[in-house]
């Protein structure tokens, strides 16, 4: 999976929360703070996730 599809579909599931949490009448102040949160976490996994696998190494001379 590319890293863009990856964050786009994590933007989704943020936006899908945020709306949640206005909702329920939580704070805009809160809600950008768990968002900005939610969005370091999504670009985080996602570099883990779609990064390249490290070659094995061959047999030590």
């Amino acid at each position: 999976m590319s890293f863009a599809l990856y964050i786009i579909g994590f933007i989704l599931v943020i936006s899908g929360i945020a709306w949640a949490l206005v909702t329920a009448g939580v704070a805009m102040f809160k809600i950008a703070i768990v968002s900005i949160i939610l969005l370091g976490i999504g670009i985080l996994t996602g570099v883990v996730h779609t990064r390249p696998k490290d070659p094995p190494r061959g047999p030590l001379a």
